[in-house]
């Protein structure tokens, strides 16, 4: 995701919701980062919902923001969260698991 789309979903899910521009900004940053970290680094598959929660929680406490703040923000990106995780996958097809699809083709059991 470059900066352009990323200010995009900034914009979309700070119309959305009542949180600052900054406040949705870091979060995004933080999430997509972390998402983007694990399909780079990890052999492992997840599921869509296994996926979020960690992401979630691992921008919880990267953030220092309150739960149901950072879950609306990444549950508005979803959309988009989704998007990276399947360019990811694309990318790295061994890492296909980090798909928001089961394909059941990813060879993990």
């Amino acid at each position: 995701m470059n900066d352009h789309e990323l200010h995009r979903v900034v914009q979309y899910v700070t119309a959305s919701t009542s949180y600052g521009r900054d406040t949705v900004a870091d979060i995004l940053r933080t999430g997509l980062s972390e998402l983007s970290a694990l399909a780079t680094h990890s052999a492992t598959a997840f599921e869509r919902d296994a996926l979020l929660e960690y992401v979630s929680q691992w921008t919880i406490k990267q953030t220092g923001q309150p739960e149901p703040l950072v879950r609306e923000v990444l549950g508005c990106a979803g959309r988009w969260l989704d998007e990276v995780a399947d360019e990811l996958a694309k990318q790295q097809p061994e890492l296909s698991g980090l798909s928001s699809h089961d394909e059941g083709d990813s060879g993990v059991a």
